[in-house]
């Protein structure tokens, strides 16, 4: 990776903490975001048995 890449990739990553503000608000929307992906999954699922 370029020391560009890195920058912006740590760049991206504390202004992504930022946003969250804290560390369990960073949980709380990882755990968000994971439930809204296996619900994806479970429809998808039930979709395609009926």
């Amino acid at each position: 990776m370029t020391s560009i890449a890195k920058r912006i990739a740590l760049l991206g990553f504390f202004l992504g903490l930022a946003a969250c503000n804290t560390v369990q608000g960073m949980g709380e929307d990882i755990q968000s975001g994971g439930s809204a992906i296996e619900e994806s999954s479970e429809k998808v699922q039930s979709d395609m048995n009926n």
